[in-house]
């Protein structure tokens, strides 16, 4: 059975975006870190890197932030985009400045566009998101759109042919399911990631979306008391839901 690893405090803690060592250092002579309920006083020694570590250590009286596979689920409001290539806001912005600093750093799991609102999960967890956005897993993604105009009403029909072909693209998109809310609300549940998808399917069919959100990935639903802006961690339970 292999041994945990060790890692100097001053190390971990920076690479987990805390501050510098010589921060670290200077925090913890003024009592702002603690292990197992006693103060550590030299940052350059060494501990046990164990998964109950969040639990036993605190910075300044909070517990300790996950040390790898942190998953978090963020309500991305318009306006924001998810890549540093974009003009505008970062959907980063919203969370803790230390995060922004961690090593690996976190990315979003695919990307909404700056128009597009919703579900959208971050990580440092690289396995976990190829698995997320691969192909051969078909994880759906579902998406509320507002139509300009109303449904015709063989929409259904089209979309889920596997035939409708995107302008510029030589294959046909997978077959994908349309669940009419209104006559210009529906929901559409799509297993591909192509660029700006659901927009270009409702205009192959004739349409034009006005408002994108995106409700669910495979499994995991956007919870309704989590506001545009707001985000919360994932528990393992939680993050299984997305192959579920």
């Amino acid at each position: 059975m292999a041994k945990a690893p060790t890692s100097r405090v001053d190390k971990l803690l920076s690479s987990m975006g805390y501050g510098s060592r010589s921060e670290m250092a200077r925090l913890a002579k003024a009592g702002g870190i603690t292990l197992d309920g006693a103060d550590v006083s030299d940052v350059s020694q060494r501990i046990t890197v164990t998964p109950d570590l969040p639990g036993r250590m605190q910075i300044d009286g909070q517990a300790l932030d996950p040390l790898v596979g942190m998953v978090i689920l963020l309500n991305k409001p318009l306006g924001m985009t998810c890549s540093h290539k974009e003009a505008g806001p970062l959907v980063y912005d919203l969370l803790p400045a230390r995060w922004r600093r961690r090593d690996p750093g976190l990315s979003t799991i695919g990307r909404l566009d700056k128009e597009t609102s919703g579900l959208l999960l971050l990580t440092d967890d690289g396995d976990l998101l190829h698995r997320v956005i691969s192909p051969k897993r078909h994880v759906t993604k579902t998406y509320r759109a507002t139509l300009a105009r109303p449904l015709a009403g063989t929409e259904g029909a089209l979309f889920a042919s596997g035939q409708v072909m995107l302008d510029g693209e030589d294959k046909p998109l997978a077959p994908s399911a349309l669940e009419v809310i209104t006559s210009t609300q529906a929901l559409l549940s799509v297993t591909e990631g192509r660029y700006h998808q659901v927009r270009r399917m409702f205009a192959a069919a004739g349409n034009h979306v006005e408002q994108l959100h995106r409700e669910r990935l495979g499994g995991l639903s956007l919870p309704d008391d989590l506001g545009p802006g707001q985000w919360r961690l994932l528990r393992e339970d939680e993050v299984a839901l997305i192959f579920a």
